[in-house]
């Protein structure tokens, strides 16, 4: 499982990668936005993900962790996006 646990997170970590090379390459806000809320999700998701396969005690903790990203990251990423639109009007 700790091998598992270590492809998961340098997944994650490639991940994260892909969104700063996105975050650099992206033309406007809002595609940078989209860039970054995703790959953060997915990456920070793996990363828990390598982590609840390494120690397995903590993988209640984890997945309550997991599911508040999933709920909150696109959330926010949603309002910011909103408020980018009506400061541009």
């Amino acid at each position: 499982m700790f091998y598992l646990g270590m492809i998961f997170i340098f997944l994650g970590i490639m991940a994260f990668f892909v969104s700063t090379v996105g975050l650099i390459r992206m033309p406007d806000i809002l595609t940078r936005m989209q860039v970054a809320t995703k790959s953060t999700t997915i990456g920070t998701i793996l990363v828990l993900l390598g982590v609840a396969c390494i120690e397995p005690s903590w993988s209640i903790k984890l997945l309550l962790l997991t599911l508040f990203i999933l709920l909150t990251n696109p959330l926010s990423s949603s309002v910011l996006a909103r408020a980018v639109k009506k400061a541009e009007k």
